[in-house]
């Protein structure tokens, strides 16, 4: 299901969502200060490309420079992504098919708006930012 899902998103809205979290990536990797928020950008893009499946997920070692760097990521870029997912989930809102995409859209804006200090996983292992990455079965 996640599959379909995932390749429904594509034609609909990943793919230009990926376009725009690329274009503000390359734009923030001119200066060398903006290269982690250009980072940021292409990781979450990934994530806005095939979002079934992944989650987000707040890093416990991520501290103040996480914190700064949310804010200045917000002035950025953050508010011009996180109204493309409101457009974009509206729109697709629209037709009953994609009330699940649009709902999806709408999840994708918090990470949007601060994604300094989150990890993108796999929603089989939410916990693997946070902890070992095997269980050992103790």
């Amino acid at each position: 299901m996640k599959t379909i899902l995932n390749v429904i998103w594509l034609v609909l809205s990943g793919f230009w969502l990926f376009l725009g979290y690329l274009v503000a990536g390359a734009l923030l990797c001119i200066t060398i200060i903006g290269i982690p928020f250009g980072i940021a950008a292409f990781r979450i893009g990934v994530y806005a490309l095939w979002p079934f499946g992944y989650t987000a997920v707040e890093r416990r070692d991520a501290g103040a420079p996480s914190c700064i760097g949310n804010v200045l990521w917000l002035v950025l870029a953050g508010w011009w992504l996180a109204i493309g997912h409101i457009v974009t989930g509206i729109a697709l809102c629209v037709t009953i098919i994609g009330i699940p995409l649009g709902i999806a859209n709408f999840k994708l804006i918090p990470v949007s708006l601060l994604p300094m200090g989150r990890e993108i996983v796999r929603t089989d292992r939410p916990f693997t930012a946070t902890g070992p990455t095997q269980r050992t079965g103790w």
